[in-house]
């Protein structure tokens, strides 16, 4: 169920997970491997680098909302109980700012 949901995900991107994964694909990025929309336990990731154990989520506005923002830190709570850094950016900063987003997730690799 969740890799069908994940490849769902993967056809409706946002504009701004569209413009970041853009820029990680393709290991452009520290000469990493970024997935996006990838299954881990439950829950869906927006982006992931196994190998560097770092999930990169985008929140669009609907996460400022209490429901959303106590569903965000359970969720990364768990992320890190499996050794996950996780980061997490607002749609606006990657469109404002995907250079300074790409920064600051380089100094996390």
């Amino acid at each position: 169920m969740t890799g069908t949901r994940a490849r769902a995900l993967r056809r409706r991107q946002t504009e701004a997970e569209r413009l970041l994964w853009n820029r990680l694909r393709d290991r452009q990025l520290s000469g990493l491997k970024f997935r996006r929309q990838v299954a881990i336990g439950t829950f869906i990731v927006d982006f992931v680098c196994f190998d560097a154990r770092l999930v990169v989520e985008l929140d669009g506005g609907q996460h400022g909302e209490d429901r959303h923002a106590a569903r965000d830190a359970a969720r990364t709570t768990w992320l890190e109980g499996e050794d996950f850094r996780v980061l997490r950016f607002w749609n606006n900063e990657v469109m404002d700012n995907v250079d300074g987003v790409l920064t600051a997730i380089v100094e996390a690799l």
